[in-house]
């Protein structure tokens, strides 16, 4: 397992360097994207939303199930949440943020946009290690399956991850196998087993994650979340991810319908 370092920053324009860097590996890390500010507000929000949610004893978000854990002193939490942004007007404004529109040129020739209201629309992973939790860790997949199970072929995305908070190499966190966004789809399909393999890869790479710091990676790329060895509020990992998608435009609303595949992570995660 080896920790690789990056100085990248993201500007109004991708640079060659990065471009290429992510073409070979399928992940990118750039640095400070958020201000402490800006962090400041959104946890707020998030908060805000957590707790008006469990108020209104919500259970899914245009179709897509919130997940619910315990934190360290046994208070309901809500450990993913999904279209956040279509319900605050702070976490909207920051997809419109001209830098994150640049990300599309890791596509190459295809034209994405940023899916506000579709697949799972702006989502918040709280990751959170308690003997109560059940979202501390994700195995191993990649994201692109779920166009199959939809009835499409799979079409590239990008995954934009923007982190709230402080997670070192040594604590968990992101694990990307480099280079399998170029990967054959028998490969995409069965390398492993989805969400279930947790264990560690000889191949697998992962970073030290600070506050503001925003990561991408490739939709065919696998990854997981590895588990935090510490526990409570030390372990806390919250992380904002939006995709951006190509192909046909297919928004969700409150009528649709839950994807079978949430019905199988759900038993998955930990």
């Amino acid at each position: 397992m080896n920790k690789w370092e990056s100085n990248f920053q993201l500007g109004e324009t991708l640079t060659q360097d990065q471009l290429d860097f992510f073409d070979k590996h399928g992940v990118i890390v750039f640095r400070n994207f958020l201000t402490p500010e800006k962090i400041s507000t959104y946890l707020q929000e998030i908060k805000r939303l957590e707790n008006t949610w469990i108020e209104e004893k919500r259970e899914k978000i245009n179709g897509i199930p919130l997940k619910f854990g315990k934190d360290e002193n046994g208070n309901t939490t809500i450990q993913r949440l999904c279209f956040t942004s279509l319900y605050s007007d702070s976490l909207h404004a920051i997809l419109s943020d001209p830098r994150l529109s640049e990300l599309s040129g890791f596509l190459g020739p295809y034209e994405g946009r940023i899916a506000e209201n579709e697949k799972d629309g702006l989502v918040v992973n709280n990751y959170l290690n308690t003997p109560n939790s059940s979202f501390s860790q994700m195995g191993w997949h990649t994201d692109s399956p779920r166009d199959l199970f939809l009835g499409q072929k799979i079409m590239p995305m990008l995954n934009v991850g923007i982190h709230l908070d402080e997670c070192l190499f040594e604590n968990g966190g992101l694990r990307i196998l480099p280079g399998t966004h170029k990967q054959g789809v028998l490969k995409l399909l069965f390398g492993k087993k989805y969400f279930i393999d947790n264990n560690d890869d000889k191949d697998e790479v992962g970073f030290d994650i600070h506050p503001g710091d925003l990561t991408v990676h490739d939709g065919r790329l696998w990854h997981r979340v590895k588990q935090s060895p510490k526990f409570g509020e030390e372990s806390r990992r919250r992380v904002m991810y939006v995709p951006i998608v190509t192909g046909k435009y297919k928004p969700k609303d409150d009528k649709s319908k839950t994807p079978f595949y949430h019905l199988f992570t759900s038993k998955v995660h930990k």
